[in-house]
């Protein structure tokens, strides 16, 4: 998968309907082969780039008008799942990559959006949104600094987010009517970042999430959009999800991969392994296929869920009609919950197995670290039920 790809606009244009499931289950044959080297390279490999690169599998959220794929938020999601499944590391990196894409491209200045994606050699984005940085107001612009931390997918990203807080010349944040601060995200070229490493971790080693620096750089007002907007510029459905609802929502396939890999990876453990006091293969005995029914049954309704909350909420979307609270509410729910499921499921899957999840290499040991890390995320805090819980319990109070 090295021949040349013409990522033209036009090429893109005149092109048959691309099935980009199809092509993610191609490329995660490859994910597969080089998920080991991943997790000890902390980056995914060249051979992964270049597939997923091939694939477009980073421009899926990108608007066909720019090359992309278009795809509303159930494909995107299916494809995430997809390359999770092969290796949990790949999957959140391409989220990270693919999502923050999409999102630029649709909630961007439209000059800024055509520069990034629009040409042969599309942006690939990475970096953190939220708004930890400082930026000062200056013609055409801001002047940005910040630290941040976990930009997945930035080893071969092209253009580097960082999210500010904009504040007047005596260092105070300026404020809306409403005494809410000025909150925007800027893209970099990677030149203008400092790249400071800091990713030794446990699990997700694989994404590449390293610590970043922006000093003083000046960001166009054409490459900055408003952090917390549900009011894109472009006019396709997904992006009504809003900024965050689109960047968050990636969380949950790279979970639902994250289990179905376990339960694959259980499944053939067991067929073959004896253990003392079981009159049988471990696979065949009842204790462990009432578990293994129990949680197979716990993924599928958290996939199914996961699903139909995104197709809901994009069908209201496509329809013309504003997203509910309710709506959005269910899609924090359930991010977060998938996360707790996976990690359930990686965990049962981790206690049938024995010394096959400890002794590397091994897929399912592999899974259990990044089921460790991913559920970390404060994106899928346990906050975040709570706060989804207020809306959704209105709909029962009929």
């Amino acid at each position: 998968m090295t021949q040349t790809v013409d990522r033209s606009v036009s090429a893109v244009a005149d092109r048959e309907p691309v099935d980009y499931l199809a092509r993610a289950k191609a490329v995660a044959r490859i994910v597969e082969q080089e998920a080991d080297a991943i997790e000890r390279d902390a980056t995914i490999t060249r051979p992964v780039y270049e597939a997923l690169a091939e694939a477009e599998l980073f421009w899926t959220l990108v608007p066909t008008e720019f090359g992309g794929g278009g795809l509303g938020i159930v494909q995107a999601l299916e494809v995430i799942e997809e390359i999770s499944r092969a290796d949990a590391s790949t999957g959140w990196a391409l989220m990270a990559n693919s999502f923050s894409t999409g999102i630029a491209a649709g909630f961007m200045n439209d000059e800024g959006a055509r520069e990034m994606f629009g040409g042969p050699d599309r942006g690939i984005t990475a970096g953190m949104i939220m708004p930890t940085g400082k930026a000062v107001r200056v013609e055409g612009g801001y002047r940005v600094t910040g630290r941040y931390q976990f930009a997945s997918g930035s080893a071969h990203a092209t253009w580097i987010g960082a999210g500010f807080v904009v504040h007047d010349d005596n260092g105070n944040p300026i404020l809306d009517e409403a005494g809410t601060p000025d909150c925007r995200v800027g893209f970099l070229p990677r030149a203008d970042v400092e790249f400071l490493g800091n990713w030794n971790v446990m699990g997700l080693v694989g994404t590449g999430s390293y610590d970043y620096a922006v000093h003083d750089r000046f960001i166009p007002d054409k490459f900055t959009m408003e952090t917390f907007s549900t009011t894109p510029v472009r006019s396709e459905p997904v992006y009504r999800l809003g900024l965050l609802g689109i960047g968050v929502g990636g969380h949950a396939p790279v979970a639902l991969g994250l289990a179905k890999r376990a339960l694959e990876e259980i499944v053939r453990i067991v067929a073959n392994k004896a253990r003392p006091g079981y009159a049988t293969v471990v696979g065949e005995s009842e204790l462990f296929r009432r578990e293994f029914s129990k949680y197979e049954a716990l993924y599928q309704a958290t996939r199914l869920y996961v699903y139909a909350a995104h197709e809901d909420a994009e069908a209201s979307a496509r329809a013309g009609v504003e997203i509910t609270e309710e709506q959005r509410a269910r899609l924090r729910q359930v991010i977060t919950w998938s996360q707790e499921v996976a990690g359930e499921i990686v965990g049962f899957a981790h206690r049938w197995a024995g010394s096959q999840s400890i002794r590397n290499p091994s897929a399912l040991g592999r899974c259990v670290r990044d089921a460790a890390v991913a559920t970390q995320h404060m994106l899928v805090d346990q906050i975040t039920l709570v706060d989804a819980a207020t809306p959704i319990m209105r709909a029962y109070a009929v």
